[in-house]
């Protein structure tokens, strides 16, 4: 096996040396980009508008789930001899119907909160809450 073994782990060319300063480091400039509001206010209207796409999602998860559940839970009662394959399957689709149900929650909250951020960057309403 006289053949040199290529690694790929590493893309650096041996034959260009990198430059470098006083103390062997290489200068880089760090550049700060400034976004406007109007921006921000964009880009938090896309996400909401995104979150509340998934939620919708998340709620046609937990029909068809639960739909799937209940027509288990018939056929269980419909076919008796097959009525513990039913049950198993009866519980597996209630178990993502709730967790279709956690999804569209989780993207419910993420969705108010973009639209919290939207009129915050905005400067539409302030909302005064008592309780924190």
């Amino acid at each position: 096996m006289s053949e040199e073994k290529h690694h790929h782990f590493h893309h650096h060319k041996k034959d260009e040396e990198q430059p470098t300063g006083e103390y062997g480091y290489s200068e880089t400039v760090a550049t700060e980009v400034v976004t406007t509001g109007e921006d921000e206010y964009e880009k938090y209207k896309k996400e909401e508008k995104e979150h509340k796409h998934k939620q919708h999602l998340g709620e046609a998860g937990v029909i068809a789930a639960g739909a799937f559940a209940l027509y288990e839970k018939h056929e269980a009662k419909k076919d008796p001899e097959h009525a513990h394959r039913h049950k198993i399957t009866e519980e597996v689709a209630a178990a993502a119907a709730v967790g279709a149900g956690g999804y569209a929650f989780h993207e419910h909250h993420e969705k108010k909160k973009d639209h919290k951020d939207a009129e915050e960057v905005s400067g539409e309403k302030k909302h005064h809450h008592l309780f924190g």
